[in-house]
């Protein structure tokens, strides 16, 4: 609904710039060969999104990724099309170009290849991108206290939304790249699943997360789109990640991870009556799904803070959004002392495209230090 509803709110742009795109057009047969695409290119979410309730409908997958892919090919041909005709209006007032050079046909020829191939360059540089997850590594320094350990290495993941469209080696890629780390320890930060439409991958999927290889084993949270679906709990269990809920787990004598509940839904602690539960001479990991506590948290005894969900927006503009709304949208930030990581996601959700951060495995070095 969500997505359903930032396309209603931009539709009168969508239709304004496929006017301004027909009126370019030369000829009467291939306007409205245009006015034909381009019509289905606007229905293709609103098919695609009911169909995507149906799974047992024939090409519903097909359609529903049609959809999917419609909505960045519209909006980048909506901001093409603005950009463009501010551009050219900005030169008529400078008169850097006469009118009578614009009502060329050159000229508009020029015009209609802009906003024509720049959105379908965009979207797909931005599939690219969404395809091949990178290894962003981070080097930090934590008080030791009472600990044993001297080095900790992390990989850290979220936001994987998986779903029967899920691109078939993504499973296999994430895991050579985890593995190729040798972490310590592997914290995935929620939005594991799409809800339940796995289909009939599931157990891919499970099997896929039991090949991570780490010394302290695999934890994880919940994410606002994990609890949408049944038998959550269970697929975290096979797949061989221990989920935290609002708990504390010591891991090895070394080290405390504090996992919370997404706080969308209101049933969760606060971060001070879950560290209760740390006696205060070891250091902490906390791991959430959103950062959306990171005042409070950083005046706890948190020494990391692990979270994800934002995206960092996924597409341009919307980037521009999510920083205004997280304090740390995307990337690292010290804050009191308490390290924030915050997670651009190694996929995306909705469209496969991404035109803003990067889909990323964290991996942080964390060297634990004397004193306080």
């Amino acid at each position: 609904m969500f997505l359903l509803r930032q396309f209603l709110i931009c539709l009168p742009l969508i239709v304004y710039s496929g006017v301004r795109i027909w009126m370019l057009i030369p000829r009467m047969t291939a306007r409205a060969l245009f006015a034909l695409i381009y019509l289905l290119l606007i229905a293709a979410f609103p098919l695609g999104d009911s169909l995507s309730r149906r799974l047992d409908v024939e090409g519903a997958t097909v359609v529903r990724m049609a959809g999917y892919f419609s909505l960045p090919l519209l909006l980048y041909t909506m901001l093409s099309v603005l950009a463009v005709d501010l551009a050219v209006g900005l030169a008529l007032l400078a008169r850097v170009v006469s009118r009578e050079k614009v009502r060329q046909r050159w000229f508009r020829r020029a015009w209609l290849f802009l906003v024509l191939v720049i959105p379908v360059a965009v979207v797909v540089v931005g599939a690219v991108r969404n395809n091949r997850p990178q290894v962003r590594e981070y080097s930090i320094e934590v008080p030791q206290r009472s600990s044993q350990l001297r080095h900790l290495r992390i990989a850290f993941s979220s936001d994987f939304h998986l779903r029967e469209t899920t691109a078939r080696r993504f499973m296999d890629r994430f895991v050579e790249k985890v593995n190729a780390v040798d972490p310590d320890i592997v914290l995935i930060g929620g939005d594991v699943r799409e809800g339940n439409r796995q289909g009939g991958r599931r157990s891919e999927f499970e099997a896929g997360f039991r090949r991570l290889k780490s010394k302290y084993g695999v934890y994880g949270v919940l994410g606002n789109h994990d609890v949408w679906g049944a038998d959550t709990e269970a697929f975290f269990e096979r797949s061989g990640i221990r989920l935290l809920q609002d708990t504390v787990v010591r891991v090895d004598n070394a080290f405390y991870i504090v996992g919370r509940n997404d706080g969308r839904w209101g049933n969760r602690k606060s971060i001070h009556e879950i560290m209760e539960g740390c006696d205060g001479n070891l250091p902490v990991i906390v791991l959430e799904h959103r950062p959306t506590d990171l005042e409070q948290v950083s005046r706890s005894r948190a020494d990391i803070l692990l979270a994800g969900h934002t995206h960092n927006g996924q597409l341009f503009p919307v980037n521009v959004i999510a920083m205004r709304q997280y304090e740390v949208s995307w990337g690292y930030k010290l804050q009191n002392r308490t390290h924030v990581f915050v997670t651009s996601g190694v996929q995306v959700w909705g469209p496969p495209v991404r035109t803003a951060g990067v889909s990323e495995i964290m991996v942080i070095d964390v060297s634990f230090v004397g004193g306080e």
